[in-house]
């Protein structure tokens, strides 16, 4: 009997592993892809997102399952010039940019609204194909914070934005504006629902319209609490507006509604998970007596009625041989820019299989330097790697592989007085450190950063090879704190500058990117 009773238990534990690797899991997506918004077009899906200072900006992606992602193009190449977005004159951006937009769609047309505080603007792009048309742009005065557009069943148009006191105004007809007189007070204290004591004033806005009704969500965080959804109802959009708490668990926040085509709802979200960044979340929404309600018994789960994930491997990030045909776009869509690039500074096709980055200006401090090419660090574990040529170096230049964030770590190769060295730097703490030389006395050399992000272990290690088959770990371990100064996850990047003398070169023969790191091996 105690045989045959071990036996089915076992038997319900395969069944129940077996279950679970048929489904969808929590985080859908273990990168940093914050503030998102989706729009079902059909049967595919559409989601918008925050990337601040890199570029290109505000990426859409698309998907079958609400699950598996592919970057499918940008709104913008770059948001404008200007010292800030151009990293001159010792200035930057880093965690502004554009922030949080919206994806939304109307008369067969793509709408996303963004804004960003450091040009004072805000922005609407437009395409009929996301995929195969370039997305329009139209610009205006003033940048409305966190805002979402709406387009209501009488033809007009509206925008709502703002922190907490949430605003509502009118646009005109070809969006290149606000009508006058239309701004107003939408709901006067929108964190309401979540108490007295807010530490976080509601934010990031999306409206829709389901049934007739309008449900406005927005974020908000209670003062020793955690990062709350909350969602205002209303039967006609000029209220009255009535609220209550949406969810509040885990922090997973941030968000709005997204239907199935055979009927079912789900609420997309996001959680903030240290050094990887803000990493999207999907819940399952039943509705009772005309609320949406967001959970499981008001809980997260961890695994979805969809179809189970895949790798984050080609559609978010990806592997480069820089190997490019005569057609083919000089960059793949998983690669942004560390602000404006310099276009005249960087080429996969000088050198047929290599990523060329040149020199030209003099730069002192690494997060200052042009043309850091980067794409994100992903979770659980991540390794990125990479073979570096460094044969045309002049005298001062320093280049190799990083994590960029404000505590940056990173690997390189510097020219000091024709001598090269391998070096590791971590910016922890006070900043910059060199934690480790070792005198290289050959032109080809490769490293490699190892990410351990499982339970916001959030550390990296930095190793160096001769051959690419031996690695010796360099360095320190560092930590990987996610800081607001960047307000963005961990991300791999390629780089090279010139701290004495302009015009040297390096050429990078690959990027490659895995989901393990050595320690599992």
């Amino acid at each position: 009997m105690k045989k045959i009773i071990k036996f089915l238990s076992l038997c319900l534990i395969v069944h129940s592993i077996n279950a679970q690797t048929n489904k969808a899991h929590n985080p859908i997506i273990f990168a940093d892809v914050p503030d998102a918004s989706m729009v079902r077009v059909g049967d595919t899906y559409y989601m918008s997102s925050t990337t601040m200072h890199v570029n290109p900006g505000v990426p859409i992606m698309k998907s079958k399952d609400l699950v598996n992602w592919e970057i499918i193009s940008y709104c913008y190449e770059t948001l404008g010039k200007g010292d800030v977005l151009d990293l001159e004159n010792g200035k930057n951006m880093y965690g502004r940019g554009s922030w949080a937009s919206c994806i939304r769609y109307h008369n067969d047309t793509f709408y996303v609204s963004t804004f960003s505080a450091t040009t004072g603007k805000t922005y609407i792009f437009s395409t009929k194909n996301p995929e195969k048309e370039p997305w329009q742009k139209i610009e205006f005065e003033p940048s409305y914070h966190d805002n979402t557009i709406f387009f209501d069943d009488d033809g007009k148009v509206y925008m709502i934005w703002a922190a907490g006191k949430l605003n509502i105004v009118e646009l005109k007809e070809d969006l290149t504006g606000v009508k006058e007189n239309t701004q107003r007070v939408l709901i006067e204290n929108a964190s309401a629902p979540a108490g007295d004591n807010i530490m976080l004033g509601a934010e990031g806005s999306q409206l829709f319209k389901v049934n007739g009704k309008y449900y406005l969500f927005n974020i908000t965080w209670p003062r020793g609490g955690m990062r709350t959804v909350v969602i205002h109802r209303a039967d006609n959009i000029n209220g009255p507006w009535e609220g209550r708490l949406g969810l509040q668990d885990l922090g997973v926040a941030q968000g709005g509604l997204i239907d199935t085509p055979d009927g079912r709802w789900f609420s997309y979200l996001f959680r903030d998970y240290g050094g990887v960044g803000r990493i999207p979340y999907i819940v399952p929404v039943k509705w009772e007596d005309g609320w949406p309600i967001l959970g499981e018994d008001g809980k997260v789960p961890q695994y979805l009625d969809l179809p189970p994930n895949k790798s984050l491997i080609p559609g978010i990030v990806n592997s480069d041989d820089f190997d490019r045909k005569e057609n083919d776009e000089d960059l793949s869509l998983v690669w942004q820019w560390n602000h404006n690039p310099d276009n005249s500074l960087w080429s996969v096709r000088e050198r047929k299989g290599y990523l060329r980055l040149k020199t030209g200006r003099i730069d002192t401090a690494f997060v200052q330097a042009k043309n850091t090419l980067t794409q994100r660090t992903i979770g659980p574990v991540s390794t990125g790697s990479t073979m570096l040529d460094v044969s045309n170096m002049k005298d001062g230049d320093f280049a190799g592989l990083c994590l960029l964030q404000k505590e940056f770590g990173l690997v390189g190769v510097k020219n000091d007085n024709g001598n090269k060295k391998i070096v590791m730097v971590s910016a922890a703490g006070e900043g910059p450190k060199e934690l480790a030389t070792v005198p290289l006395n050959q032109n080809k050399v490769y490293f490699k950063a190892e990410c351990d992000f499982r339970d916001k272990t959030d550390k990296a290690h930095f190793f160096y090879s001769l051959d690419g088959l031996s690695w010796t770990p360099i360095g320190e371990t560092i930590n990987m704190p996610y800081t607001l100064p960047h307000f963005m996850g961990y991300r791999y990047g390629l780089f090279n500058y010139a701290t004495k003398h302009v015009g040297g070169y390096v050429d990078f023969d690959y990027f490659h990117i895995s989901e393990e790191i050595s320690k599992m091996k």
